[in-house]
């Protein structure tokens, strides 16, 4: 595999679990990401999952938490989980704060100086990464899905509609579903794309589906404990512009569920099983 340095392999669930690191000329520096092989795929090419994962998060998270590769392997799907930005690249301030920066690359394409020589995560998500993983791996590149965590689903929401032909389901838990109106957005959006607050709306959710919907269901689990729900994740914004233009959306709200991956492990099955019906 030229260009991939393979990190760490772990047999799991009949497949193969595996860590890798490359050259990103889209992030301009060593990118990782964990891609799961299921058993399917020694026999023939799988449809791809892609995971985006929340603030702080790296490409281990997930695989190690979540308790999706069970299901990978039953449904016969590769999953690729991503990293949550670029890392070490230099810039002053990267590692100052846990939800800018280092761990919070919020799935976009900087365009303030000095972060746009670095973070171009949304580039790598929907155009490198599925390049690379498709001249890497057994995959059916026309079969692709992508779901995701807090900014991870806000950016699998965001990847998902504004590549509609790429991605045939979409799905999230505790989505950033309307970035422009929360802290956490205003904070990373001001400072990775500027003051124009037009330029923000590619990467809003609840503007998004407004201008160019999905030609599919969106399906989001919340928690109703968790303690972001109110001031940062905004589901009723979504939900009422979801309603707006008659977007499909299943919303389920989890009774006494939190934001983390006790939340995430216990709905996991469900969203398998949503991609691979799609896919």
């Amino acid at each position: 595999m030229p260009n991939l340095n393979l990190i760490s392999e772990y047999k799991s669930f009949g497949g193969k679990l595996g860590f890798y690191s490359h050259p990103s000329s889209t992030c301009n520096g060593e990118m990782r990401f964990a891609v799961y092989q299921p058993p399917q795929a020694t026999q023939q090419p799988v449809p791809i999952l892609y995971f985006l994962s929340g603030l702080t998060c790296t490409e281990e998270n997930f695989m190690v938490k979540a308790g999706a590769q069970r299901y990978a392997a039953e449904y016969g799907l590769m999953l690729v989980v991503p990293d949550t930005s670029p890392r070490n690249t230099g810039i002053p301030g990267e590692d100052d704060d846990w939800d800018f920066g280092t761990g919070a690359g919020f799935y976009v394409d900087a365009t303030e100086e000095p972060w746009d020589q670095h973070y171009q995560m949304y580039s790598y998500i929907v155009q490198e990464l599925p390049a690379l993983i498709t001249a890497n791996f057994p995959t059916q590149p026309e079969r692709q899905g992508i779901f995701g965590h807090s900014m991870g689903g806000h950016g699998a929401l965001v990847c998902a509609m504004k590549n509609p032909e790429l991605y045939k389901s979409v799905s999230a838990f505790a989505p950033i579903t309307a970035p422009m109106r929360c802290p956490w957005g205003q904070k990373a959006f001001s400072r990775y794309l500027g003051s124009n607050q037009e330029s923000w709306r590619a990467y809003d959710a609840s503007e998004l589906v407004k201008q160019v919907g999905y030609h599919s269901p969106i399906f989001i689990d919340q928690g109703t404990a968790d303690k972001f729900l109110v001031e940062q994740l905004l589901p009723e914004v979504f939900e009422q512009a979801c309603a707006d233009v008659n977007q499909p959306l299943n919303l389920r709200y989890q009774e006494g569920y939190d934001h983390s991956f006790y939340f995430i492990a216990s709905f996991i099955e469900d969203h398998m099983r949503h991609h691979a019906i799609a896919l």
